[in-house]
């Protein structure tokens, strides 16, 4: 849910960034020495298989040589702790928000949801005040 958050804000907290050709095997990457610590997140684009969010160490990438980009990230604790309401939210009340059916009934069950879809939000309107506060235009 990180990475559909980070998404959604248009915000990725970039730090710092490599350009060029990267070769991934045995599924990890090889980096410069010290370009990322331990647990800190970094954003793969350009590849075919391997596109976006991982965190180092990452072991578990697709091989392949591709010609792209790889960002250390520093995403504040705050959103990621938002994430993960975001998820929460999510597990909770995402089939209702994307169900298109306002009502049904058949052999005497019957069901509504209000008109408007301020009734069931998407997460994005649900959290829009928290994720204003990081969101770049």
């Amino acid at each position: 849910m990180l990475e559909a958050v980070l998404r959604a804000l248009n915000n990725w907290f970039e730090c710092d960034g490599l350009r060029g050709e990267f070769r991934i095997e045995g599924g990890a990457i090889a980096l410069p020495e010290g370009f990322l610590m331990d647990g800190q997140r970094f954003r793969i684009v350009g590849s075919v298989f391997n596109d976006g969010l991982h965190t180092w160490p990452a072991t578990d990438l697709a091989d392949e040589e591709f010609d792209g980009q790889v960002w250390a990230l520093a995403v504040p604790k705050a959103v990621v702790e938002l994430s993960e309401d975001v998820a929460a939210w999510e597990q909770a009340n995402g089939e209702a928000a994307r169900s298109p059916m306002q009502s049904e009934s058949f052999g005497g069950y019957s069901y509504s949801k209000g008109g408007s879809s301020s009734e069931c939000p998407s997460w994005r309107e649900a959290f829009r005040g928290e994720l204003g506060r990081w969101r770049k235009l």
